[in-house]
């Protein structure tokens, strides 16, 4: 908790840009605006007049529909933006020199490398590449960090103040990047789609759905928790609940029966494999 406090009072006296404010783009300004950054201090962009007027209010911030306005003068500007959009606005800000050398430029785009984002900037900016996922939008999420070749410890540093108030940070080399937006950005979706499933299997034997549903959620968090905090392997933990001829081992094999393992395995390769293709051809 120190260090996200440290952190957040590192990136405080720096001017953030947000393009686009949608789930993610949001998310991350409440976050800095719930660990101490300054309203002053962050400025957005949104699609319509109507939109930013609404967000402007509800956030507290300066909200415009003018990517260059709102990035003139940043410390950071946050890419928050779809993979097209990205590169279509970042060709724009390159092309009128809105960015000073300086300035930090942080991607959430899937498949958007720095390389290209550099490109479309001009070559003239630091690009560190963020996957994010949705349940940061309520402080239990995590963001993986990869730094271009212009991008060193500081703006690591600075990219990490973003993101730590909405959950865990880890930093990889960004060959990683689109496997970690298959397994974490996309992960959250194949959970719920489990989730769904447990809770018609106990509809099916009476449960009302909505116990069912809770039961399900609080099974699923209590048993992520189980792995983060004890540190233990998922099958070693699994051990703990399979007794000899009991009812645990009977619904595993059930599960064996439909090749859960390799389904799920597969759907991450799948969603890395997509996730590569979102930038355009690289």
């Amino acid at each position: 908790m120190a260090s996200k406090r440290a952190a957040s009072k590192r990136a405080a006296a720096k001017r953030v840009s947000v393009l686009g404010l949608g789930l993610m783009g949001r998310a991350i300004v409440e976050g800095m605006l719930a660990s101490g950054h300054p309203r002053r201090a962050l400025v957005g962009s949104t699609r319509t007049r109507e939109g930013a007027a609404r967000l402007a209010r509800e956030l507290g911030i300066a909200v415009s529909t003018d990517s260059g306005e709102v990035a003139a003068g940043a410390d950071v500007v946050l890419f928050a933006l779809k993979p097209p959009k990205t590169l279509e606005v970042a060709r724009e800000l390159g092309r009128a020199a809105a960015l000073r050398p300086a300035t930090l430029a942080v991607s959430i785009a899937a498949g958007v490398t720095t390389g290209q984002l550099e490109e479309a900037l001009g070559g003239r900016v630091p690009v560190v590449r963020a996957m994010p996922n949705t349940p940061c939008s309520i402080r239990r999420g995590t963001t993986v960090l990869s730094a271009g070749a212009r991008a060193g410890a500081a703006h690591l540093r600075t990219a990490r103040a973003l993101f730590e108030p909405l959950g865990r940070v880890v930093e990889l080399e960004e060959k990683h990047m689109d496997t970690v937006t298959g397994l974490s950005a996309s992960g959250p979706a194949f959970v719920y789609v489990i989730l769904e499933a447990l809770a018609d299997g106990g509809v099916a034997r009476g449960l009302p759905r909505q116990t069912a549903l809770e039961m399900a959620a609080q099974m699923v968090y209590g048993a992520a928790a189980m792995v983060l905090e004890t540190g233990r392997h998922p099958a070693s933990l699994k051990d703990d609940v399979t007794t000899p001829a009991g009812c645990t081992i009977a619904g595993i094999l059930a599960l064996e029966d439909g090749k859960i393992r390799s389904v799920l395995s597969r759907a991450v390769e799948i969603a890395a494999v997509r996730a590569g293709e979102l930038g355009g051809p690289r």
